[in-house]
């Protein structure tokens, strides 16, 4: 079984947006371009600049501020449907993504302060995340990049990983600690442009799965971030503001779409291959009748049925505003491992189903095997995840 070979659609890319709906050609493309893209290690350029003339990058902004104005669920089910199809793109792009959606949250509540990167993202400019750092197992509640307070804003020094978008991004949002007070260390959020002096992307993504998104390391080397950029600031242990409060409901679900997507995929090509392979063992007719290839496929579609159902109640409650209280991070972390944990389950069955050839090169099973691993290591990370919830179930 090779990658899905899809006829190409003549039709503009131009068309509107229906809400939470990607057009068909344009997916079929990205489909078409995801083995390049994975072969080569090369960046979805031309995916991002289809992306962008079509809206999706302002999705989630409103129409008032030049947005199409999609709800959290709207979006949620874009990204499944993008990640079915263009792994690496849905992961790559869900990274700009999910700044967009607490932007609209902001706007939503009248907060006029983040108007300025609200018409940046109207514009097409692009959001990368730079939160990652290496020995930084606390996320965004701590980080070793520096931030010194000057006239006007603050100076930057440090070293990000895992910088998705990095040949594309024109902004950058990162968490530093500012340390001038020694005994209230603070944590601040900025939006780094680009052209800054001393920003600086070192090309190290070289993996396993995932390869288009171009994670690469960024280095800021004495940059300077102009207090107008500077989005929020609190004491290290504090509660975030609600802008950097709402990027977890808005990321972790989209987050969890994405390998779901890859999972379903996965099984879909595993099932078609089942239904097309022969063997002599049942007279020359499909693998499909074999009783324990029929186990396999109840199997994974067992844990999709659960897993999605989890995700989809998840997203639901989270549109619907309703209020969580303490068990709002429980919430997102169960569906984080539970989504990517059966993602992981279910690529595993389907190379079972599918026989030795999925492990070929030219077997699109074997490419999703190699993304779909990329799942257990977002933040927060399976051992994170077992952490704190282990912690607030026995009150540690």
């Amino acid at each position: 079984m090779t990658d899905l070979a899809v006829e190409p659609v003549d039709s503009p890319i131009s068309e509107v947006l229906t809400p939470g709906v990607l057009p068909e050609a344009l997916l079929h493309r990205f489909h078409q371009r995801a083995p390049e893209y994975d072969r080569d290690n090369r960046f979805f350029t031309e995916d991002l600049d289809e992306l962008r003339e079509i809206g999706y990058l302002r999705a989630a902004i409103p129409v008032s501020h030049g947005g199409l104005g999609w709800t959290l669920t709207e979006f949620n089910r874009a990204q499944r449907a993008l990640a079915y199809w263009a792994p690496a793109t849905a992961l790559g792009v869900n990274m700009h993504l999910y700044w967009t959606g607490p932007l609209a949250d902001r706007i939503a509540a009248g907060d006029t302060s983040l108007d300025w990167l609200a018409h940046e993202v109207a514009a097409g400019k692009v959001i990368a995340a730079g939160h990652g750092e290496r020995g930084n197992d606390l996320a965004i509640d701590d980080s070793t990049t520096g931030a010194v307070p000057v006239d006007g804003g603050y100076v930057v020094n440090g070293h990000k990983i895992f910088t998705s978008l990095s040949p594309a991004w024109d902004w950058l949002g990162i968490h530093a600690r500012d340390d001038s007070d020694p005994e209230r260390p603070r944590i601040i959020h900025a939006f780094v442009p680009r052209h800054s002096e001393g920003v600086r992307t070192v090309e190290t993504w070289d993996t396993l799965g995932v390869r288009a998104t171009a994670s690469h390391d960024t280095v800021l080397t004495d940059v300077f971030v102009a207090q107008e950029y500077v989005v929020d600031s609190y004491e290290r242990g504090a509660n975030p503001g609600p802008f950097i409060s709402s990027i977890l409901p808005w990321a972790i679900p989209a987050l969890v779409n994405v390998y779901l997507g890859i999972g379903r995929r996965a099984v879909d090509v595993a099932l078609e291959s089942a239904r097309t392979r022969n063997v002599l063992s049942l007279g020359g007719r499909p693998v499909a009748g074999k009783p324990f290839v029929q186990y396999h496929a109840a199997e994974a579609e067992l844990a999709l049925e659960a897993a999605t159902a989890h995700l989809d109640h998840i997203t639901e409650v989270l549109a619907r505003g309703d209020d969580l209280g303490d068990r709002l991070l429980l919430a997102l972390f169960a569906v984080k491992e539970n989504g990517t944990r059966t993602a992981r389950t279910v690529v595993d069955i389907a190379l079972e189903i599918g026989g030795g050839g999925s492990i070929h090169r030219r077997n699109e099973l074997e490419r999703l095997y190699r993304d779909v691993r990329a799942g257990s290591f977002h933040p927060p990370s399976s051992d994170s995840v077992r952490e704190y919830i282990g912690n607030f179930l026995l009150g540690e």
